[in-house]
């Protein structure tokens, strides 16, 4: 494989996992100045030529979004002001993926305004990783590579041991019942649901569950953990309900405000995450198990160099070897 015409660099998002990236096509980070200013403009000077290159940015679009969006797409203006060949954004963590949709009168679909926003800067392609919404992959006129974490979900939990019919998938909510199957299909186990009732956003309140987890380990699935208060109050619902023990596992670690706490609190064993956000130091307690992403994006940078199929990524566990 040629890596000659490729180059990898990272916005300040989350550094140590493009370092890894980088690291697994043994190529170095290509040098950048960052700057942001007092009065909160940022600069982007990129220090090494991309004149002909197939370029690859890895930020994803956590916390501070706007800020971190902002920085993408004056990096993207920079590498494209410099002749490189291709850019291709790599987004682990889709900022704004949950606003996909009108669900009432004069509402923005802010998912295809980022899309619209990327494009329009110079972006050829984005790579991105388990998508709130699917159909956010229809929002662009560029090619989207749609990653899943669930492969190396599974994987830890198979070498834990946790299959057959002492386990239990369980999807938080009605929306991730297909992501629950697929989890339930690797561990060949059964799968339950919490039939949940969301007052107003960020606040939820469980109503039934569907499904059996008396005397079984059950395992909750989503594509994000951002307060926590859906998870932990389903993991207090199957424990009353006789659960022997719960782990939850997700791909986008968010952790805003009383997350940690309600972690903390919470009768769960163990918290499965990647390392798509980055985690700072205060939330990185013993419950939280963070897996890193870093084999299944430099694998797809390399499929995607040397024009291989991406999705083969997810048909086999051994496949992120």
């Amino acid at each position: 494989m040629d890596m000659k015409e490729v180059k990898i660099f990272s916005g300040t998002s989350n550094l140590e996992l493009a370092g890894k990236i980088a690291k697994k096509l043994d190529l170095d980070l290509g040098k950048a100045e960052i700057v942001r200013f007092k009065d909160g403009e940022i600069y982007v000077r990129v220090d090494e030529t991309v004149r002909g290159n197939d370029v690859f940015v890895i930020q994803p679009t956590s916390g501070p979004v706007n800020e971190n969006l902002m920085e993408l797409l004056i990096f993207i203006d920079a590498l494209k002001r410099a002749s490189a060949k291709t850019i291709n954004i790599l987004m682990p963590y889709y900022g704004y993926a949950r606003q996909e949709r009108k669900s009432s009168p004069r509402e923005p679909i802010t998912a295809k305004l980022v899309a619209n926003l990327l494009t329009t800067a110079g972006a050829n392609r984005v790579v991105t990783m388990d998508l709130h919404a699917d159909q956010i992959q229809g929002f662009y006129d560029i090619p989207v590579d749609h990653l899943q974490a669930l492969p190396l979900l599974a994987k830890y939990f198979i070498n834990k041991g946790f299959r057959g019919d002492e386990t239990v998938v369980v999807s938080p909510d009605i929306g991730g019942v297909k992501r629950a199957r697929k989890l339930a299909e690797w561990l060949d186990c059964k799968i339950a649901i919490i039939d949940k009732r969301r007052p107003k956003p960020n606040l939820s309140e469980v109503m039934n569950l569907i499904g059996d987890v008396e005397g079984k380990r059950a395992i909750f699935i989503d594509d994000m953990i951002d307060t926590a208060g859906t998870i932990t109050n389903g993991v207090e619902a199957i424990m009353k309900r006789g659960a022997k023990e719960a782990y939850i596992c997700c791909s986008h670690a968010i952790l805003s405000g009383p997350a940690v706490e309600r972690l903390e609190k919470c009768p769960v064993k163990e918290v499965i995450v990647t390392d798509s956000i980055r985690l700072s130091e205060e939330k990185k307690i013993d419950k939280i198990k963070v897996l890193s992403v870093d084999k299944l994006f430099a694998e797809a940078i390399r499929r995607i160099v040397t024009h291989q199929s991406v999705s083969e990524l997810f048909e086999s566990i051994d496949n992120l070897k």
